[in-house]
């Protein structure tokens, strides 16, 4: 069953160019409600308890390294059929795969440095939003 609301971070590479308000303007204008949202540069620890789902794969450890490099902004947006339409919005994880006119279209530069980071489910959305803020943090 689609909830509606969905987790995102904005990750260190489109934060450091710059891109952090064209990419909210975006989800604002495809109609998602941001309930909670912080600016927040993660630990290695605290990146590596995030994507602890992905610790046996290969790419772990350059991942937590990247998600550590800098600073992040973590948000829980709300709409309906959430999970699915800003999966949509934000476009193939590779950029070079992504429609033209999604934020990994416009602001990723490779695979690993793809600008932006959306839940897959709707159970890993709440995992993901609860893992970054409480309950008292969301407005609405």
């Amino acid at each position: 069953m689609a909830t509606n609301r969905t987790f995102t971070m904005i990750k260190p590479d489109a934060v450091k160019a710059g891109h952090t308000g064209a990419i909210l303007a975006q989800i604002n204008k495809a109609g998602f409600k941001i309930i909670a949202m912080k600016l927040t540069h993660l630990t290695p620890s605290v990146a590596g308890k995030f994507y602890a789902v992905h610790a046996e794969r290969p790419f772990y450890g350059e991942l937590v390294e990247f998600m550590s490099s800098g600073p992040i902004v973590a948000a829980i947006l709300e709409k309906d059929n959430a999970v699915a339409d800003f999966r949509k919005l934000i476009g193939a994880t590779n950029p070079a795969d992504a429609e033209a006119g999604t934020i990994r279209a416009l602001y990723a530069t490779s695979i690993g440095e793809n600008a932006v980071h959306g839940a897959d489910s709707d159970e890993n959305a709440a995992i993901e939003g609860s893992f970054h803020f409480s309950a008292d943090q969301m407005v609405g």
